[in-house]
């Protein structure tokens, strides 16, 4: 007991300092979705992301920030926009130009609004007909599901592997903090100029988190209790768009259109009559 208290008072000690270093591109903050993108330079790009040889088009990232999902995740997990993931993923795959039409767009109409009254230099260039049109649209969809009900004979039994005894007296506050994350996103991808849905794509990621029970027990309870990842549903959620981003992107590169339904093209007849 003495020995597991020590352990328990110096994390508090060390949890509760203000200060303490820094580790810029820690391992342990990063998601899948990691580096970064200049053109078509990449930095530090996942390896497991599906790539192009040339860009299939200009991409345009909606996010409806009214959709049940996003106030869900937003106001339960605190997880904000997925647009950013999304532009990253776009662009370190060089299979999208991805345009700006989300905050940055209102920076973009302020600076034009500027030109016109005349507030900003001669030479500022900020004329018509410059900005690049979006030929594609991609919405995502979020779906966040908790499941406390898994692991904890697994856990129990790590923690007795690491105090004998003691394992049966704080498994219990172990199995409180205990959450297997489990995210599935949809991408849909629909052509700006027909309204066709091109491309829907699914994906799916799952993790654990053991919230901060963990840290109390220090790192020899941490590393007995290794097998189980320290996940946060932030990292979830970014992995399953990840998965579904990829699955876009392999349907993509054998994309054939569907066929015509009506006499003219596209809706002019459909094959479904009625009386």
């Amino acid at each position: 007991m003495n020995r597991l208290c020590v352990y328990l008072a110096a994390a508090v000690m060390l949890g509760g300092c203000a200060g303490g270093s820094v580790n810029m591109g820690s391992s342990n903050s990063k998601t899948v979705a990691s580096g970064a993108a200049g053109g078509q330079t990449t930095e530090n790009a996942s390896d497991a992301l599906e790539r192009c040889s040339r860009p299939l088009g200009t991409l345009g990232i909606n996010e409806d920030h009214t959709a049940g999902w996003y106030t869900h995740l937003f106001s339960r997990y605190g997880i904000q926009s997925t647009v950013p993931v999304l532009r990253l993923l776009a662009q370190q795959s060089n299979c999208f130009v991805v345009v700006e039409r989300g905050a940055g767009f209102r920076h973009m109409t302020k600076e034009r609004r500027l030109q016109q009254a005349g507030e900003l230099r001669a030479q500022s260039n900020f004329g018509k007909g410059q900005m690049v049109a979006a030929d594609y649209t991609v919405s995502p969809t979020l779906l966040f599901r908790d499941n406390d009900t898994g692991g904890l004979r697994g856990i129990g039994s790590a923690v007795g592997s690491a105090f004998g005894g003691l394992g049966s007296l704080i498994g219990g506050t172990l199995a409180g903090s205990v959450k297997f994350g489990q995210a599935q996103s949809m991408l849909t991808l629909v052509d700006n100029r027909s309204g066709i849905q091109v491309a829907v794509a699914e994906g799916s990621a799952s993790g654990t988190s053991l919230g901060g029970a963990l840290g109390l027990l220090g790192t020899h309870a941490g590393g007995a209790l290794g097998m189980y990842n320290r996940t946060p549903e932030g990292k979830v959620v970014v992995g399953a768009m990840m998965d579904a981003y990829n699955n876009l992107v392999r349907v993509l590169r054998n994309y054939k259109p569907q066929e015509a339904t009506g006499p003219h093209g596209m809706g002019t007849g459909g094959r479904l009559k009625v009386n």
